[in-house]
């Protein structure tokens, strides 16, 4: 089967309760960069610094090249990109990544969340979803989340869900303008043998969250 083929259950949509997830378009340009712009100060100090696709411009142009660039690589396999979903308006974005098959059936995971609507556990709801189709549908065996120890929020979300501490990766990238640690998370799918979203509905999702 080639890599191309291997991209089972994609594009999706999915939903539990009022989050859902749904595949990243074209036509989301204006809400994401509203959001973005919205949610500046929220969130430079943990994306990445590219330089191709800058985080806060008024213009359009880097959304429409990093959709595009999203796209191919979900052709390709290579990546899952969704909209975070509430009550069926855009609340934030979920990327599956990095996705290596053959003998490592591999991604990594990133996320944002409009500060709005922070803390109504919509993220580890999303996530938990993402995972499960991973695992469950695609095919995948390691998920990875690479977090900066500076931000605690962000790191609740993956330890309430159950994913394992891996050690520091040492200035694995750069942003906000510097060389940055991050935190590697990881699960397996012999982890979550019943599925992750069944053990966050058993945690409860009423904890204050991300």
């Amino acid at each position: 089967m080639r890599d191309v083929d291997r991209l089972r259950g994609w594009p999706v949509t999915l939903a539990e309760g009022p989050v859902g997830l749904r595949p990243l378009r074209l036509g989301d340009v204006r809400v994401w960069r509203d959001t973005r712009l919205r949610n500046a100060e929220w969130l430079r100090p943990w994306e990445p610094s590219n330089p191709e696709t800058p985080l806060f411009r008024t213009g359009l142009g880097p959304y429409l090249s990093m959709v595009t660039m999203l796209r191919r690589e979900a052709r390709q396999g290579l990546s899952m990109p969704w909209v975070i979903t509430y009550e069926g308006r855009f609340a934030g974005q979920l990327t599956v990544g990095a996705i290596v098959w053959g003998s490592a059936r591999s991604a990594q995971v990133g996320y944002w969340i409009d500060g709005a609507l922070a803390g109504r556990g919509i993220t580890p709801t999303a996530l938990a979803m993402a995972v499960d189709h991973c695992f469950f549908t695609t095919g995948l065996h390691r998920i990875e989340a690479n977090i900066r120890p500076e931000n605690h929020a962000s790191r609740r979300v993956v330890e309430k869900l159950g994913f394992r501490e891996e050690g520091i990766r040492r200035r694995q990238l750069h942003i906000d303008g510097a060389w940055r640690d991050h935190i590697c998370y990881a699960l397996t799918v012999e982890d979550v043998p019943r599925g992750l979203l069944v053990q966050w509905r058993r945690a409860g999702s009423s904890h204050e969250e991300v």
